[in-house]
């Protein structure tokens, strides 16, 4: 008689718990605030000074300068680049923060959560290394719970030290409550951005892709906030659809209203949910969104490393191109209207002819040169993401396998480069261009196709030298090579603002690449400065190549 042998009964294999999916969420906090304890500090340190050196900027001007801005505050140009223009009839300190900085402040906060989310998920995923955590006792939404956690925190910090710093610079004239709902306001609009970010790593299967297509969410958000605002006065409903008008319909320093932060509270946890949801329902290491196939055997120009760096580089170079496209060719549409509206300030506001002349074709090139200025700082910020592309690639390890191949260095290094500054000079093109379309479909021809085309060139050699030092920084010194966005932000502040100091040395001006630059659609380009930068370009482009030769591979 012989006995029988029972199996033990097999689990069902269902989907594994709520809580489950999160394990290892706090130790995966720790981890990326120890790993980022040195870029993060940068970005709360440089954001901080940016709100103290606004308060002392302001407050050094005196009640008639801050009269003065007030008034072009309430040009289309004041409006499409600031905001709605809440308290405009007494012009403080206070106030003129709020409309002036926060639509800056919201970018440069969205560009830190876009990198900062990506970073830790998608990227994390494409580099391999997510594999090997969860390989551990880490649940599969750990990494995006942590990554939303820790960003939350330094939003928070940044928000309670800016806050903080505004009221102690600003002598108790800004108010602590004010000051908190400007900071915590623009923090909030931030993480929206990054909220997006999330989403957009589920979608795509590569970082790059996920930080195009939120960087075009963000040129979106500000074209549709722009639009909405230059309509009405104090904006139309138009505006309530970017999240950018949630920040500065608060209305701080004027009289504060905290209740559409909750507008961004919803939309954070509403794109967190789909977030969530999309990357519940996706392969590991894939996107929704399938990689179209490939042919079965590869084309003989993929044998070389421009190539390469194109296919790498392609989809963030598009996703930027459509958007910043966009916005630019909607901001060329507003031309006939903004000089509309700009004709009729002089007659109705003496002081305003008085303080910039009866001349309105000066506003209306005014207001063109500072597009032009912004949408060259944005392909600058292009070029400082693009010259960092190499040490991504090195980070996760291509960069080795593609030197294993019969491939020098500087050929490998150089491919990067070349597409880097080939993307920039088309980002810069498809910018100017746009604005020159968008303001000749609406009838508005002033400029010509040619006087675009002089403006653009100017910049190309400024733009190359923010790659050049991006990439020097790179190949020197990898480990710093996030310095390469100092020159960026130093450039906006001096642009911006140094003109309200006048005690500030010349040296500190012509750091800027862009302050060598003739001024756009009014003066001609001196043929020493375009030489100098050209110099410049070459020599940083120089440095860069002998920094790679010497040093090892990988050093990141």
């Amino acid at each position: 008689m012989s006995a029988a042998v029972v199996s033990p009964p097999v689990p069902a294999v269902g989907r594994p718990a709520f809580g489950a999916t999160l394990t290892g969420t706090g130790r995966m906090v720790r981890f990326m605030l120890r790993r980022d304890r040195v870029r993060l500090s940068v970005w709360t340190a440089s954001v901080v000074f940016f709100y103290a050196y606004f308060v002392v900027a302001l407050g050094a001007m005196g009640d008639e300068a801050l009269a003065g801005r007030a008034l072009i505050m309430e040009t289309p140009s004041g409006i499409a680049m600031g905001g709605p223009g809440y308290g405009i009839d007494d012009y403080t300190v206070g106030v003129a923060i709020a409309n002036e900085g926060i639509t800056w402040m919201v970018m440069a906060l969205a560009i830190m959560s876009i990198l900062h989310v990506v970073r830790h998920t998608r990227g994390e995923e494409e580099g391999g290394r997510s594999e090997l955590v969860r390989a551990g006792a880490v649940g599969r939404h750990a990494p995006a719970v942590a990554a939303t956690i820790t960003l939350l925190i330094v939003n928070a910090v940044i928000a309670i030290v800016s806050a903080l710093a505004l009221y102690g610079v600003g002598e108790s004239d800004l108010g602590l409550g004010d000051s908190f709902a400007l900071t915590v306001g623009s923090g909030l609009s931030a993480m929206v951005f990054g909220a997006i970010a999330l989403v957009a790593a589920q979608v795509t299967e590569h970082g790059r892709g996920a930080v195009g297509i939120s960087l075009a969410a963000f040129g979106i958000a500000f074209m549709v906030r722009a639009a909405g605002d230059i309509q009405e006065r104090h904006g139309s409903a138009l505006s309530w659809f970017s999240p950018i008008a949630w920040a500065q319909q608060m209305r701080p320093f004027v009289d504060v209203r905290w209740w559409p932060a909750a507008l961004s509270v919803v939309a954070i946890v509403l794109f967190l949910l789909l977030g969530a949801f999309l990357g519940s329902r996706r392969d590991f290491g894939s996107g929704m969104v399938a990689v179209r196939a490939g042919r079965a055997d590869a084309r003989a120009t993929l044998r070389g490393p421009v190539t390469l760096a194109w296919i790498q580089q392609r989809i963030v170079l598009m996703w930027c191109v459509l958007g910043l496209g966009l916005m630019w060719y909607a901001s060329g549409t507003l031309l006939p209207d903004i000089t509309s509206m700009i004709a009729e300030i002089p007659e109705n506001n003496p002081v305003f002819a008085a303080v910039f002349g009866a001349d309105t074709s000066q506003f209306t090139t005014a207001f063109l040169g500072v597009m032009v200025l912004f949408a060259m700082l944005c392909c600058a910020a292009y070029a400082v993401v693009m010259g960092q592309r190499p040490k991504a690639e090195e980070g996760v390890g291509r960069a080795e396998i593609a030197l294993a191949k019969p491939v020098s260095r500087q050929r490998w290094f150089g491919s990067q480069l070349l597409v880097a500054g080939l993307g920039t000079a088309v980002l810069a093109a498809v910018s100017i261009w746009g604005l020159w379309v968008g303001a000749v479909s609406v009838g508005y021809e002033e400029q010509s196709f040619g006087d675009y085309t002089e403006v653009l060139w100017p910049y190309l050699l400024a733009l190359a030298v923010y790659l050049g030092f991006t990439a020097a920084l790179y190949a020197w010194f990898p480990r710093v090579a996030g310095i390469g966005w100092a020159l960026l932000i130093y450039t906006f502040v001096i642009g911006m603002f140094g003109g309200l100091l006048e005690d500030l040395p010349d040296w500190v001006h012509r750091v800027s690449p862009f302050y060598w630059l003739p001024a756009a659609f009014t003066e001609e380009p001196e043929a020493s400065h375009m030489l100098g930068l050209t110099g410049v370009a070459v020599v940083l482009f120089l440095l860069a190549f002998a920094g790679f030769r010497r040093r090892d591979v990988p050093s990141v």
